[in-house]
């Protein structure tokens, strides 16, 4: 089962998904503080969606979604049988969506979000195979919002820059474990993330360019985590993850503007919280080879969501291979995923105006990662 325990963490982040609830293209992976010794790896890969539909005179958006590529590292020391360290660096949060100028209703409308995280983490084992993590997650993220397009009326036009910014957390979570029959389970808490931006907005309601220091969260969430052997050779696992989207937010000048007709609020940002269910089996099939097959499926949820996250719920498939020769180890993982349409409106929180309607989407990832265990 070695290859197998080992090697589960980078199966499942192989390839590295995207359009998950709000700008979320990978879930933080914790995989590598529980490696076994001190271990370290590098991964990367890339993600090429297509995602497209139509507006409400009839236009087509054309494919709004433009790929991306992706980069990590990690480090884990081993201190003793207790005491480990990790640092963890990966990129969670992105986006990267345009409408063509062609469509009149929204064209020109883009969004671009770069983020990177830092993560530091402690881990204890008790003698009792429970143990405890937690540790600091510093982020740099910057963006740019345009709102284009008939659709946004009197905001078409609106422009917003975020200049490069840094934001702390925290992350804790426990886990207990069942060595002889390669058991785990996991509960991990990462903190929201208030990043202190300094904007500039022009365009749209502003007479003129207005710049100010405002503070966008990042969200909240849970993941639980569970694998255990089933047969000789043979792991299975899955995950349940949970992401307060709906704190996620964007404070500026602009937005929300003033009440509209039924007393609501008109945010530039308005996501809803997702829940994602992963299920996987992973098999070892010689001394030097092993692999796993790995389901995903985010539910949809509400009804009329922004035109800057175009995709409502996902149902994905990762197959996945380890080949391990001596203390290196190389994983490389597929990723298809299927993107559930949507359709897409702006105003009022729960009285939005439909504008557009996306299809189902589709999108194909491929990544690598290469571990050294020391």
């Amino acid at each position: 089962m070695k290859h197998i325990i080992t090697g589960i963490g980078a199966l499942l982040a192989s390839a590295a998904p995207a359009f998950a609830g709000g700008i979320e293209r990978a879930p933080h992976s914790l995989a590598p503080l529980f490696e076994n010794g001190n271990y370290a790896e590098v991964s990367f890969g890339g993600v090429d969606p297509e995602v497209s539909g139509t507006d409400i005179m009839g236009f087509s958006t054309g494919d709004v979604a433009q790929g991306y590529g992706f980069a990590g590292f990690a480090y884990k020391h081993q201190f003793n049988e207790n005491l480990s360290a990790a640092l963890i660096v990966e990129q969670p949060f992105g986006a990267d969506i345009l409408y063509p100028s062609s469509t009149p209703i929204l064209g020109g409308t883009r969004v671009e979000v770069n983020s990177t995280s830092y993560t530091a983490l402690l881990r204890y084992k008790f003698q009792n195979n429970f143990s405890v993590h937690g540790g600091i997650r510093g982020s740099r993220a910057d963006g740019h919002v345009r709102l284009q397009g008939a659709g946004y009326r009197t905001t078409s036009g609106y422009d917003l820059k975020l200049d490069g910014a840094w934001g702390v957390g925290w992350v804790a979570g426990v886990a207990y474990e069942v060595p002889e029959i390669a058991a785990r389970v996991s509960l991990t808490y990462n903190s929201s993330i208030d990043h202190d931006f300094n904007m500039k907005e022009s365009g749209g309601p502003l007479p003129m360019t207005f710049e100010d220091e405002y503070t966008v969260t990042t969200p909240r969430s849970w993941t639980l985590e569970g694998q255990t052997g089933i047969a000789e050779d043979t792991l299975l696992f899955g995950s349940i993850r949970w992401v307060k989207w709906s704190e996620f937010k964007v404070d500026n000048f602009v937005f929300p503007i003033s009440p509209g007709p039924t007393g609501g609020e008109i945010p530039l940002v308005e996501v809803e919280d997702t829940t994602t269910y992963t299920i996987g089996v992973g098999r070892k099939f010689t001394d030097n080879w092993a692999g796993s097959v790995t389901f995903l499926y985010e539910p949809k949820e509400g009804d009329i969501i922004s035109p800057l996250a175009p995709v409502n719920g996902r149902k994905a498939i990762t197959v996945a291979a380890i080949y391990t020769m001596d203390n290196i180890k190389i994983s490389t993982g597929i990723n298809y995923t299927k993107l559930g349409g949507a359709d897409l409106g702006v105003g009022e929180s729960g009285n939005k105006t439909k504008v557009a309607e996306m299809d189902d989407g589709d999108l194909w990832g491929v990544g690598v990662r290469i571990g050294y265990s020391f």
